[in-house]
């Protein structure tokens, strides 16, 4: 992976996947092109579910594989056990959900591990808001995230897509590599505000559409990976011809 000039750091669902031609096309490209890209998938599922979606789509296998809003990492010769010990640091997953308890509303999502503790809400913010505050006042170390007006997700405090992502990018890749983050809701914010040329997919949510600008930021007018690749071509289709 360290030998790879270029890496694709990109969210699944509604955003690498969810448009087949878009797929279809970003695919070919890269299969033509004079270099390798790294794939990362940065993905909110879990293992489990994040391998049966690479093999329903099916998706190319890629290179490391961030599951759990960031919250476990996975390499080809396994996890990332470093990462999982920093994880585990200062983490109460039984106490956030005792808290949660307290608010009969929110439907936890049943998951095969407490890496994250996350929570369903039906397009109600202000559900999200008092745990939120609930949470604040019992000074709990934790990342709080609400995205697509439905999912919370409760991550121990080192946690998130974007902290993950820094730390593949110190201990995985090329120090030069050329990188492109692709995302499209809420728990991608962080990833695609480390300032790294990122793409914001024509189809976001709107808590993505209201986040701030940076120069690096691009925001596609196509849907998911159609997206992407316009996002691409946007950065990187100068600097290929010289390749």
């Amino acid at each position: 992976m360290k030998q790879k000039k270029f890496m694709l750091a990109t969210d699944l669902d509604g955003t690498f996947v969810g448009n087949e031609e878009g797929l279809a096309n970003l695919l070919a490209y890269y299969e033509q092109a004079p270099y390798e890209v790294a794939l990362v998938y940065v993905t909110g599922r879990h293992l489990d579910s994040a391998k049966s979606l690479i093999q329903e789509v099916p998706l190319p296998e890629p290179d490391l594989l961030i599951t759990d809003v960031g919250t476990a990492i996975y390499h080809q010769d396994g996890e990332d056990f470093g990462w999982k010990r920093k994880m585990n640091e200062h983490w109460q997953p039984d106490r956030i959900a005792e808290i949660a308890a307290d608010i009969p509303e929110l439907k936890r999502q049943q998951l095969p591990n407490d890496r994250r503790v996350s929570y369903t809400v039906d397009n109600n913010p202000q559900l999200a808001l008092k745990f939120q505050e609930k949470l604040r006042q019992e000074e709990l170390p934790h990342v709080f995230i609400f995205s697509s007006n439905q999912d919370i997700d409760v991550l121990p405090i080192s946690a998130g897509k974007g902290k993950a992502l820094e730390h593949v990018l110190e201990h995985y890749a090329a120090p030069d590599v050329l990188l492109l983050i692709a995302g499209d809701s809420g728990n991608d914010i962080d990833m695609l505000s480390l300032g790294h040329p990122a793409v914001i997919v024509g189809n976001a949510q709107q808590e993505l559409l209201d986040i701030d600008d940076h120069p690096n930021l691009f925001r596609a007018q196509a849907h998911c990976a159609a997206g992407i690749h316009e996002a691409w071509l946007h950065f990187y289709d100068k600097k290929d011809k010289h390749l």
